[in-house]
């Protein structure tokens, strides 16, 4: 078996690291030996229990230091691996456990594996490179979620546990994650490569169990954490109310969706020198990223992901699959999905020659920068015009009254669709319809104009934190202006 088969590095690190802490939860610190230690028992326990490489595992656990060894160890196992996020609908859940056949381990399951005795032997990845390593489920913003299905090989090909495969940015971050504060679900795509990448930088993963982001920073004097964006512009606003002691914090790497520039100045204005702005899909890890010092450098950058790594190919095309200046943004990482699983026609639209098609609209400027121009399929047809609705959002957020603008589409008797928006006011002021129409029709034409603009405090969220336009389309709008 190759020695380099994920998860080997880790299981290599921890067998090594004797002393060193690797996980804290309150009081309780666990080294580098216990947590290889409870690998081994957790492994032991699942071969006694008879699974073997390639068989289905699906873990619905918390925060603790034995959920970590157990997402290792199924790995460790050669497991297929599939993450059970919390908040997801009864509908969610049942679609996720009925389309993979896997057995479910849960906190009683765990305490059960956590029985089987430790030999001490050394662990050697048992994974099958052609094999689905994980399953990485999808927040279900746009309807059911799907299984993005990444193999041990892809896994093996990651960067997080190989500092001399980090890109640039990725090393700035890994020099700022001496305590990694976690949550919600260590198994989630990013909560584990961004601790994978802690633990190979020699830092600790630091347990979080309460929702109030600024007090769990202070109290653990946390380093960095991952945040979506509503979360940040709430810790932003937070920090100008009512401002903790935020002295320790180094890192916060903002997921989920883009942030538009002046948010984005502004969180590093009232935060400090400690946003990394990036880019990535569930079916491809991360695509690009812009550190803090280049976000403060140059204004210009604040528009955009920030650069993809040089390992990481990016192709963009019209809509007739031509390359071009702008359009639609395929790519090609390193440790990318290959498939959806059990879903052979989405599949086949998606993961296409060996490139990722994002649907995303893009473009890249003359320094190699990012942009996020809108999503092929967030599309309004408005009299046959196709308006897309994140050219109008960031029209209608290029207004200083407005702090966030979410755009949709509903029927229309007259024109077969029409755009609505819903705009959440910038502290101290207050949107003017009237006004945001012609900054609409000035950059995009009469065709994208919203017919309705409501103002709201704030925008819907999934359970992933992502907004969540579908929700939108329940509000009245009948009192929109």
């Amino acid at each position: 078996m190759p020695a380099e088969l994920w998860p080997q590095p880790v299981l290599d690190l921890l067998a090594t690291g004797d002393d060193r802490p690797v996980f804290s939860d309150g009081d309780r610190v666990v080294t580098a030996a216990e947590m290889s230690g409870l690998v081994r028992r957790i492994v032991a326990g699942l071969r006694t229990a008879g699974l073997r490489p390639g068989d289905g595992v699906a873990l619905r656990l918390g925060v603790t230091a034995e959920a970590l060894a157990a997402i290792i160890a199924a790995f460790a196992a050669g497991a297929r691996v599939s993450a059970i996020r919390p908040g997801l609908t009864p509908d969610q859940l049942g679609h996720l456990l009925g389309s993979d056949d896997a057995r479910l381990v849960d906190e009683a399951g765990l305490a059960r594996l956590l029985t089987a005795p430790d030999d001490g032997a050394p662990l050697v990845a048992a994974g099958r490179p052609a094999d689905i390593a994980r399953i990485i489920w999808t927040s279900g913003s746009t309807g059911t979620p799907k299984g993005c299905a990444q193999t041990y090989a892809a896994m093996s090909a990651a960067w997080a546990p190989y500092p001399d495969r980090w890109p640039p940015a990725v090393a700035e971050l890994a020099g700022r994650l001496g305590r990694y504060l976690v949550f919600g679900s260590l198994s989630s795509q990013v909560m584990l490569e961004y601790g994978i990448l802690t633990l190979a930088a020699g830092g600790t993963l630091v347990a979080a169990h309460q929702p109030d982001l600024p007090a769990m920073i202070a109290r653990h004097r946390a380093t960095a954490s991952v945040i979506t964006v509503g979360k940040l512009h709430r810790l932003v606003h937070d920090q100008r109310t009512r401002p903790a002691d935020l002295g320790s914090l180094r890192a916060l790497l903002v997921s989920g969706s883009p942030l538009a520039p002046g948010r984005l100045a502004e969180a590093l204005e009232v935060l400090g020198p400690v946003v990394f702005h990036g880019y990535g899909q569930t079916e491809t890890g991360m695509i690009a990223m812009a550190t803090p010092a280049e976000l403060l450098s140059d204004p210009a950058v604040l528009a955009t992901v920030g650069r993809p790594p040089e390992v990481i190919d990016l192709s963009i095309r019209d809509a007739s699959g031509r390359p071009a200046a702008e359009g639609e943004l395929f790519v090609r990482t390193p440790a990318q999905a290959t498939a959806y699983w059990a879903d052979p026609a989405e599949s086949a639209e998606v993961f296409t020659g060996g490139w990722v098609r994002t649907r995303d609209l893009a473009r890249l400027d003359a320094n190699g920068y990012l942009h996020l121009t809108g999503r092929v399929r967030d599309v309004i047809i408005v009299e046959a015009n196709l308006v897309y609705a994140g050219a109008v959002e960031r029209a209608l957020s290029a207004d200083p009254a407005v702090a966030e603008a979410y755009v949709i589409g509903r029927p229309d008797d007259v024109t077969g669709e029409a755009v609505h928006a819903y705009v959440v006011p910038a502290t101290g002021h207050t949107p003017d319809p009237a006004r945001l129409r012609e900054l609409v029709a000035a950059a995009l034409g009469g065709a994208a104009v919203p017919r309705t603009i409501r103002v709201i405090t704030g925008v819907p969220l999934t359970p992933a934190g992502k907004p969540d336009k579908r929700a939108l389309t329940t509000l009245s709008h009948t009192a929109g202006r």
